[in-house]
Parts: structure tokens; sequence; C-alpha cells
């Protein structure tokens, strides 16, 4: 798999699948979107309105490829994006969950990256 071309390809893939999903059952008054930086390769999955009177702004999953690695900043959703990844085949090795702070990085099962 080339890196450079398929990760991006990849991660757009899944997060849309998963905003098409959400989109089904769309609430009220609540957009759901990505945005996409290819440049620089940021992925947010966001949400964005109001409902009963409060404000709805909040990031569910964002995503960037930094190093060849996928550097999962967010994650909201119920199974994590990183099962998502290593079942398209990327290897945990090229996994950085950084939500979690460095040290603990080496706990998970995923890249320890710093």
């Amino acid at each position: 798999m080339d890196k450079l071309t398929e990760y991006p390809k990849l991660i757009r893939r899944i997060l849309s699948e998963y905003i098409e999903l959400s989109n089904r059952h769309p609430k009220r008054d609540i957009e759901t979107f990505l945005i996409v930086d290819e440049s620089k390769n940021h992925y947010i999955w966001m949400n964005l309105g109001w409902q009963n009177g409060d404000r709805i702004s909040g990031i569910t999953v964002y995503v960037r490829i930094r190093d060849s690695k996928f550097w999962i900043e967010e994650d909201w959703t119920e199974d994590g994006i990183a099962t998502d990844l290593v079942r398209a085949g990327v290897p945990k090795e090229d996994i950085v969950l950084a939500f979690h702070e460095p040290k603990m990085r080496q706990y998970t099962d995923f890249a320890a990256a710093s």
C-alpha cells in the first residue's frame, strides 16, 4: 500500500461512510459534515447547529496524517476509528492514538510516536 496516496483516500472514505450513516437519521437544526484539508492532511468530522436553544459545535473525529502515520487526535465513535483503519489493513504501528498523553501511548497496542 502506497501510504502517501492510499492513506488520505482511506480516511476520507471511512469518515464519509460515518457521516452518510449519521445523515440517514438527521437531527433537526444540526448539520454533520466532513472538513478536509488535503494539502496538510487534516480530516475532521464535525457537528454544528442548535438544539433546545443551545449551540452545538463539536468535533466527533479529528485525524491527521503525519510522518506516514494516522494521528487520531479526537475520536468519539463507539468502536474507534483505529479499529476501522486496522480492518482496512493499516498496521497498528502506523496509527498513533494522539488523544493519549505521549508517555501513556506505550501502553496501547498502537504506535507510541511522540
